[in-house]
């Protein structure tokens, strides 16, 4: 009974933001206004809202409440989620366009990231992630061929280097910087972007039980992205 009353209120959530009724900036019902309504739990209230908070529907602020969140598609700065699940969680539409798939050669800067000896070869990859057909994100990814020896063989157009990963070489540990940058004549061209619209770059080190698996640089326009999280502190 919980499970449904939770997806009765995320829906009846989603639908008023869908049609317009609630616009970005308005304030929803307390935790305690959607339990009496729905008659549920406080706890059930409260995560269906956290839920829509992690998937970037709602934004909350400790002891104000619950807000629609802008337009901008947005990601959680302290979790690691796969970007197609991500889209469609907000409802929309997920694609890809896959670039390059090959064996690079790496140089000294890279080599350290990897563990690797500058020149040895790892695997690349390349791809624009868009949703509702708008880019959204362009993926470099270097894997290292000793723990991924199958990586060249995938086709991601159907499965996302993150879902492959986390299959083979699960993951245990990772490290990421986040920075604002100005893309490239060609990275604006793929986005879709003026050359003066700010970036925002993650660059994020993951590694399985065995050791660093691979390097990635996810680039996003700043004007449809932003990044998010949400901390709890126990008084």
């Amino acid at each position: 009974m919980a499970q449904a009353k939770f997806l009765e209120i995320k829906h009846y959530i989603l639908t008023k933001v869908d049609s317009g009724d609630w616009q970005e900036g308005d304030k929803l019902p307390s935790e305690n206004q959607l339990a009496t309504v729905f008659s549920c739990s406080r706890m059930t209230a409260r995560r269906a809202l956290t839920e829509l908070t992690e998937q970037g529907i709602l934004t909350r602020s400790q002891g104000i409440g619950s807000f629609v969140a802008s337009n901008k598609a947005q990601s959680s700065v302290l979790l690691i989620r796969d970007i197609r699940q991500e889209i469609e969680l907000r409802g929309h539409i997920y694609s890809v366009k896959q670039l390059m798939l090959a064996k690079q050669y790496v140089d000294r800067p890279l080599a350290e990231q990897l563990s690797l000896n500058e020149g040895e070869p790892a695997f690349y990859s390349k791809l624009v992630h868009l949703e509702e057909g708008m880019p959204l994100q362009i993926e470099e990814r270097y894997v290292l061929p000793n723990r991924v020896p199958h990586y060249l063989a995938q086709n991601f157009n159907e499965i996302t280097p993150h879902v492959y990963l986390s299959q083979v070489a699960p993951l245990a540990q990772a490290e990421q910087t986040i920075e604002a940058v100005l893309a490239t004549d060609c990275q604006c061209t793929l986005l879709q972007i003026p050359k003066t619209e700010p970036c925002l770059q993650i660059s994020r080190l993951t590694a399985s039980s065995q050791g660093v698996v691979s390097f990635a640089k996810l680039l996003y326009p700043g004007t449809r992205f932003k990044l998010g999280g949400q901390l709890v502190f126990d008084n």
